[in-house]
């Protein structure tokens, strides 16, 4: 089965200093996209993270800080990397709470103002997770019957990912095969970042989902204690989670919109269930 697409879609994977995404780096990035007429364009990236490899993280993906000494930064990489992605949808293994996160962290340190909001995410760990329960290995070897040579490289977990999803979509009936559904099916809650951070409830509103404002509205918060905001700005958060913070701010500081006489009447409607 092949992927009904819209627009192209980018695969992949990135292997990292560390699993801190507010602090760790790339080390190699590897992308599959794919058009949605079938064709694929790839492309595979060592890089430069400017800051040292701790051993363990090296003896996961066997990339040391010898082997990246000469490559390009990330900052170097960053047009080239965009430019790819831009206008596509993302897909990964373990994404939506990894490696998307951390790849705008990376493109928003070198000046790209990443955003998701013409973007869906689709997270093959997620559709795995609750239909199997099992880890990248084990789902390569389940729906497609085979080893997964250079696990933990970013070009063959990328390519493992992209086979696993087409192999789901033959064997799960009831996935649809857009990437709308796909998106909704592999997400495991509506978040406003992408760290989790900040939520959104059932009344599309963005809430604290730690700290003393938990379950609180953000812009509740902010009128409250207006100093909470300027607070996250300059602790160590994810860049992408102040982005967002900043961007409610912005919206409270606009003159709110009069309602016309008949969007009040709707209003009314809504709220007394009147037709």
């Amino acid at each position: 089965m092949e992927l009904n697409l819209t627009k192209p879609i980018i695969f992949f994977d990135l292997e990292t200093t560390g699993i801190n995404i507010a602090k760790d780096r790339v080390v190699e990035i590897s992308i599959l996209k794919v058009f949605p007429n079938g064709n694929k364009e790839s492309k595979t990236w060592l890089v430069n993270p400017e800051v040292e490899i701790p051993e363990e993280s090296s003896e996961i993906h066997g990339i040391t800080n010898e082997k990246v000494a000469n490559e390009p930064t990330f900052k170097e990489l960053a047009a080239s990397i965009n430019e790819m992605i831009d206008g596509c949808d993302l897909a990964g293994f373990n994404s939506n709470r990894f490696d998307i996160p951390l790849l705008a962290e990376e493109l928003m340190r070198a000046g790209i103002d990443f955003d998701m909001k013409n973007r869906k995410a689709i997270d093959v760990q997620v559709i795995f997770h609750k239909k199997e329960q099992r880890t990248l290995s084990a789902g390569y070897q389940f729906y497609c019957g085979k080893e997964l040579v250079g696990a933990h490289g970013a070009e063959a977990d990328t390519n493992a990912t992209y086979e696993i999803l087409l192999a789901q979509l033959d064997k799960y009936d009831d996935i649809e095969n857009t990437v709308d559904a796909l998106s909704e099916y592999s997400t495991h809650g509506k978040r406003a970042d992408f760290a989790g951070f900040v939520l959104m409830n059932d009344k599309e509103q963005e809430i604290f989902s730690f700290g003393k404002y938990k379950g609180r509205t953000v812009e509740e918060v902010f009128k409250e204690n207006p100093g909470y905001n300027a607070w996250i700005q300059n602790a160590d958060f994810p860049l992408y989670t102040k982005k967002v913070l900043r961007e409610v701010k912005e919206r409270m500081a606009k003159p709110k919109k009069k309602m016309t006489d008949e969007e009040k009447l709707q209003a009314l409607q809504q709220k007394f269930n009147l037709r």
